[in-house]
């Protein structure tokens, strides 16, 4: 497989920056929890680099989270991006020649259509993200997803601190089979084999939204770690019967989640772990229900959070 190893000494040094959030403070009496609370930098730490780029899931590493979450997309020459949309966003992408990417434009610059040159010629970090202010802006291309393992590798070996955990989404859907992505058998092969190349197998969670990617990688890998990622208001039984095989995770969106919904998961040996979390209270809220983890955009407050209430962590 073609690599592109682009880790720039001045992208690597202000990943050491110090970057803060700043949310109001709380606190809760809690009833028992896991004894070990996952914590996830969500597409590294958005709230404060750009998203799902290779100085943000350093700074998340760096700052300390057991898990970096991510997104990955396929392009023309079958190779593994990391990237939220199958294409480039007009929230935060931007053409080699400065033009924003447009709305209208969008859906057209698939990356599955595009070469690795194409891929890296897109900005998608310089202009900030309107959603979330704190975000510092930088110039950077999406990554491949061979260069973030091989950075966060480098810097794991020079901090010496234990290897992170990986959560990785497949970013299917049967619209977009053969249009935003390959056929999920293909997708899940393509992200499965960069996984063993790269060691990391027994580190990785395969994540989607889609139950056929989840049963593909199931078929590749009956051991590999598979979370449902859910945003619907079904129900934990009937998202659990769209699949042959019960998921090591149940990862809903944070509203889903209550009490009865975690003891269902926890009688099953699931582990529940919900998105987006990115406010104090909400957090220490998720974590007296008993959830075994939180995915935020702020890791550095989650790992905060976290600390307080499970000092030996």
């Amino acid at each position: 497989m073609k690599q592109k190893l682009l880790l720039p000494l001045l992208v690597l040094a202000m990943t050491m920056l110090p970057l803060t959030a700043s949310p109001e403070n709380s606190s809760t009496d809690s009833p028992p929890r896991p004894s070990s609370i996952d914590l996830q930098g969500h597409r590294g730490a958005r709230g404060l680099l750009p998203e799902n780029t290779i100085p943000a899931f350093l700074y998340a590493l760096d700052a300390g989270v057991t898990t970096l979450e991510m997104d990955a997309v396929i392009n023309a020459e079958g190779h593994v991006y990391v990237s939220h949309e199958p294409w480039m966003s007009a929230e935060i992408c931007s053409h080699a020649d400065g033009r924003k990417v447009s709305v209208q434009e969008e859906k057209s610059l698939k990356i599955y259509t595009m070469s690795d040159d194409e891929v890296a010629s897109y900005d998608c970090g310089s202009r900030g993200h309107p959603r979330f202010p704190q975000q510092r802006p930088m110039k950077v291309a999406k990554p491949l997803l061979n260069d973030m393992f091989e950075a966060v590798r480098l810097r794991t070996a020079a901090s010496g601190r234990q290897p992170v955990r990986f959560n990785i989404e497949i970013k299917s859907d049967p619209r977009g089979d053969g249009l935003f992505h390959p056929e999920v058998g293909q997708y899940a092969r393509l992200l499965y084999d960069l996984l063993q190349q790269n060691n990391v197998v027994e580190r990785t969670s395969i994540q989607s939204f889609d139950p056929r990617a989840l049963e593909a990688a199931h078929v590749i890998d009956p051991q590999v770690s598979l979370v449902l990622l859910v945003e619907n208001h079904n129900g934990f039984e009937t998202n659990l019967r769209r699949l042959s095989f019960t998921p090591d995770i149940y990862s809903p969106d944070s509203a889903l989640v209550d009490k009865k919904l975690i003891t269902a998961a926890h009688a099953l040996g699931m582990q529940v772990i919900p998105w987006t979390v990115n406010d104090e209270p909400s957090m220490r809220s998720l974590l007296d229900l008993g959830v075994d983890g939180l995915i935020t955009d702020y890791p550095d407050l989650g790992l905060r959070v976290v600390a307080e209430i499970q000092p030996g962590q």
